[in-house]
């Protein structure tokens, strides 16, 4: 009898045990501060995740879950939403740690005209590899365009539009959520704007919407504007005014006329929107010092160009022109090296620091020269150092602009990248929201939210609702903060201490956990095949 009494014991332990209930939810988030997404201000209350989707909110004191985080003293917010990121890389770094560690859950790729095509078998590839955020993508212009006529200068014929219309169609139905264009790139710095309406039109028809990158952002930006306008108005299409800036010491303060047009067309009925980065710095190519004429037909033919010394001239003064009018003032400090192949030990450096290198007098005509040497070698990218603070206050203090990072998939340590590939969001937070009082802590995430997703058409995301989907950050609102630099940008963010993408932790007490739990999101015209 004495032996048979620890059996039974055992037994009735593990009997009581199995009649236990299991846990009813997978994460309980408790005693947060949360922020849903809209402007409300934000309520102490827990939050239920089951699966993918948020299944529960309030008090849920006494309810059970497989993982309990304690908030007490957290900002909880839906996962940030970046309307303009270059995601080149993304096969390459398909867990997106830069990305995860700034709160961005999801990510619209293909903007500035370039994307991926075609459109349907790169985005099969990526559901195939897995993702750490969730993707989605517009499709390019100059893509579409390069794809019919090359890098030709010139209108193009009716048969061509024509087939560029049918790509655009075919890109939508694939899932693209609109069209993108690079009016200050090759070769979308050679269309009229007719030929984007016309193209603009088709995308509207499927339920898109247009984001451009404006012929100009210095000298003529308040032209590009109207030019925006009137592709809304002609293709009866939303516009976004993407990493909406104005450049260069001529223009400074231009952000006035240019919030002035945005308003007075949504007044007569239009819808535009606006999307900005944080800093007062830009970054691309080196290309765009120079006149479009001169990139016609590519590298090559650009060579034969600076052949000839007449031709080269030209291109020379229109690089002088562009430094002192559309960029710098003729400061070359204010000309960043980032990304440089041919020459790596200039990254982080200045054209001014160049040029003192190569023993040359820092003049703007000799860095003309430079300049067009380095494009010989196969050009770089830069960063510009144009834009001033007040015009970067304004355009986001004003209610239809979001926030976007213009940013890459970072490998950490390579090149000299703007910082924006790392702390875009925690600085909206952290340096605007709550150190300067720019904008309200509510403002800022519903800037990074559910205005984004309310512009792509996602009603179960950017938002904290019951049935949305799990894609959250919670964060510590006194430390959130931005630590890359101009000089050190390779720094992840503090404060920033979980990050949720479709019910499961990417970020966990801060440490990264390299899942994949993105999903590739389709846009509205997606038609399965």
């Amino acid at each position: 009898m004495r032996n048979l009494f620890p059996l039974l014991f055992s037994l009735f332990i593990l009997l009581c045990c199995y009649c236990q209930p299991a846990p009813e939810f997978d994460i309980i988030i408790r005693n947060g501060l949360v922020y849903d997404g809209s402007l409300a201000p934000p309520s102490s209350m827990d939050l239920a995740i089951k699966g993918d989707k948020i299944v529960q909110i309030g008090d849920l004191q006494g309810e059970t879950a497989r993982r309990e985080i304690d908030a007490e003293g957290l900002a909880v917010a839906p996962g940030f939403i970046d309307l303009h990121v270059h995601m080149n890389a993304l096969l390459d770094v398909p867990e997106n740690e830069s990305t995860l560690r700034q709160g961005v859950t999801t990510a619209l790729g293909g903007p500035d005209g370039r994307g991926p095509w075609p459109l349907n078998q790169y985005l099969d590839t990526v559901e195939r590899v897995g993702t750490g955020i969730n993707v989605a993508y517009l499709l390019g212009h100059n893509t579409v365009r390069q794809n019919v006529m090359g890098l030709e200068n010139r209108a193009p014929s009716p048969e061509e539009l024509e087939s560029m219309k049918v790509q655009v169609a075919q890109g939508m139905q694939e899932g693209a959520f609109g069209i993108s264009t690079g009016l200050k790139y090759i070769p979308g710095a050679f269309s009229e704007v007719e030929e984007v309406i016309a193209l603009s039109q088709v995308a509207g028809q499927y339920g898109g919407f247009y984001t451009s990158h404006l012929r100009e952002e210095g000298l003529g930006v308040i032209e590009a504007v109207q030019e925006a306008i009137t592709i809304s108005e002609k293709a009866a299409i939303p516009v976004v005014l993407t990493h909406h800036k104005v450049m260069g010491p001529a223009m400074w303060g231009g952000s006035v006329q240019t919030l002035a047009l945005v308003d007075s067309a949504r007044k007569s009925g239009l819808d535009i929107m606006m999307d900005q980065y944080p800093y007062t710095a830009s970054q691309t190519g080196l290309s765009v010092l120079f006149p479009a004429w001169c990139m016609s037909g590519g590298g090559d033919a650009f060579l034969k160009t600076i052949e000839n010394p007449v031709l080269r001239d030209s291109v020379k003064q229109g690089i002088i022109y562009n430094i002192v009018k559309n960029r710098t003032g003729g400061d070359l400090k204010r000309i960043q090296f980032a990304k440089v192949k041919w020459q790596p030990d200039l990254e982080g450096k200045t054209l001014h620091d160049w040029l003192l290198r190569r023993k040359l007098k820092p003049t703007v005509e000799n860095a003309a020269e430079l300049v067009i040497e380095a494009q010989s070698q196969g050009g770089c990218t830069v960063i510009y150092h144009v834009m001033e603070q007040e015009d970067v206050d304004r355009i986001m203090q004003h209610p239809q602009t979001m926030i976007a990072s213009d940013g890459q998939l970072a490998s950490f340590g390579e090149g000299h990248p703007h910082p924006r590939w790392y702390g875009t969001f925690p600085r909206v937070i952290g340096h605007y929201a709550r150190e300067r009082n720019i904008i309200t802590m509510e403002e800022a995430i519903h800037k990074m939210t559910q205005m984004p997703a309310d512009r792509m058409g996602l009603k179960d995301r950017g938002r904290i609702q019951e049935n949305a989907f799990a894609d959250l950050v919670i964060f510590d609102p006194a430390t959130i903060k931005d630590q890359a630099t101009f000089e050190k940008p390779h720094q992840y963010p503090a404060g920033m201490l979980y990050v949720m993408v479709n019910g499961q932790l990417a970020v966990d007490e801060g440490a990264f956990t390299r899942q994949r739990a993105g999903k590739v999101l389709r846009g509205p015209a997606y038609q399965p095949e």
